[in-house]
């Protein structure tokens, strides 16, 4: 069965899923020929989000694990094992394309968001460029590698934060994986309704002018779909609060 996969890779073998999964460190999703998304394994085009950890995924967590391996594409520390927000948190992202409003919700995803944070206050995603952009089927912007590869992560991977309720709505923002339990830093913002199932973990939303944004940047289309979009996005700060 033919499928195409947007993965997020790491330092390990690709592997093919059926969603939105990180492959050999990275991550992506796949779609079969019969039109049906899925999570797909890592593959060297794509990339999907996911992580290894010990989060309960349908209760808050209080205390986080995350787990090294691998190599980072940018070095960083472990987050703290305790969220160091709560509730809704606001990020802003200082693009070459124009700014982009988060909001990230530590109340349905602690560990994830806490991770985030974390990567967003040690400078990580500065000065990064979003790798990936799909325009069929499932309607995406991945971003949060630092080696724009689609295979590079942060050093280390956490539990997935889901409750099976997941849906992937314009305006969503997840996490992209290599599989259960392997996200890292690759994420992406839906920009139009996506069908995926619920595979990755939805830790905030994007506003309006953002989804707006990221809609302009598809239309301008890819080299062919699942790489990175014609018009660069470069992210050149994230900063929380």
């Amino acid at each position: 069965m033919l499928t195409s996969t947007l993965l997020c890779r790491r330092v390990l073998p690709v592997v093919a899923l059926s969603t939105l999964a990180l492959s050999a460190v990275g991550c992506g999703i796949e779609k079969t020929d019969d039109g049906t998304e899925t999570a797909a394994p890592e593959t060297s085009s794509s990339a999907s989000p996911s992580t290894e950890g010990s989060i309960g995924s349908s209760t808050p967590a209080t205390e986080c694990s995350y787990q090294g391996g691998g190599s980072a594409a940018k070095k960083v520390d472990l987050p703290p094992t305790t969220p160091s927000v709560t509730g809704e948190v606001a990020v802003e992202v200082a693009t070459s394309v124009g700014a982009m409003n988060l909001t990230l919700d530590a109340a349905s995803a602690p560990c994830t968001v806490n991770s985030f944070v974390s990567l967003a206050e040690q400078g990580y995603f500065d000065d990064t460029t979003c790798h990936r952009l799909v325009t069929e089927g499932i309607f995406v912007l991945q971003c949060g590698d630092p080696s724009a590869s689609g295979m590079g992560g942060p050093g280390y991977s956490y539990a997935d934060e889901l409750d099976g309720s997941e849906t992937y709505e314009a305006g969503t923002l997840a996490m992209a994986n290599a599989g259960e339990d392997t996200n890292g830093s690759q994420f992406f913002i839906v920009y139009a309704d996506t069908p995926l199932p619920p595979a990755y973990t939805v830790f905030g939303s994007v506003d309006a002018d953002t989804v707006k944004l990221v809609e302009k940047v598809a239309a301008k289309g890819n080299a062919a779909d699942g790489v990175a979009p014609k018009q660069a996005v470069d992210l050149k700060k994230v900063t929380v609060g």
